[in-house]
């Protein structure tokens, strides 16, 4: 299924929890909007094998990176286990201009970053049907200790308490019906603002 485009560009945040599904929404709707593309951030992290510079990463030293930062070029950046990630401004700019739908995959304290530099992005919070779920989803995955997996389910309480700060929140109850939800929001505000 492709869903009809309009020459109308949006900057879209899909954010939420970990586990909630993000990457998976992010792949789907990407596919159903073919005017749609992914951001690329900037990151001081080296590359994993088989990462590509300015496919999956920009991959930039830190000097380069704070230059970033101090020009005001990132949209919205944020440091995660000894690393700094970021989405560079003006292709996102570029993008929106020709009319695309650029879909950033960024956590919360990032949307919120893009909202005060862009207040006509639509943020999108996704959530689980309960935080239940959301843990089940959590150790059915059998990728973290217990400790880690403590660290997380409280980082996700932390975050699904910051959904009000979102545009809409939708709940990925069903993968097919989350993502056609998404679609339309994206669709409608492409052609009336929310």
């Amino acid at each position: 299924m492709t869903v009809r485009s309009s020459r109308h560009g949006l900057l879209v945040v899909i954010a939420g929890p970990s586990g909630v599904g993000k990457g998976t929404v992010h792949t789907r709707v990407r596919s159903l909007l073919p005017d749609a593309v992914l951001s690329v951030s900037a990151t001081t992290r080296a590359p994993r094998d088989g990462e590509v510079d300015g496919v999956d990463y920009h991959f930039v030293s830190p000097q380069r990176f704070q230059e970033l930062v101090d020009g005001d070029a990132l949209l919205e950046w944020a440091e995660y286990a000894g690393n700094r990630y970021g989405t560079p401004s003006e292709p996102v700019a570029s993008a929106v201009a020709a009319g695309h739908v650029v879909v950033l995959d960024i956590e919360l304290q990032g949307a919120l970053q893009v909202r005060a530099h862009d207040p006509s992005a639509l943020l999108l919070f996704l959530a689980p049907p309960s935080f239940e779920e959301l843990e089940r989803r959590l150790l059915a995955r059998g990728t973290e200790d217990p400790a880690a997996l403590d660290r997380r389910l409280t980082r996700a309480r932390e975050e699904l308490d910051q959904a009000h700060h979102f545009d809409v929140t939708v709940i990925n109850d069903d993968l097919d019906r989350c993502v056609a939800e998404v679609v339309a929001i994206i669709e409608q505000a492409r052609h009336e603002p929310l």
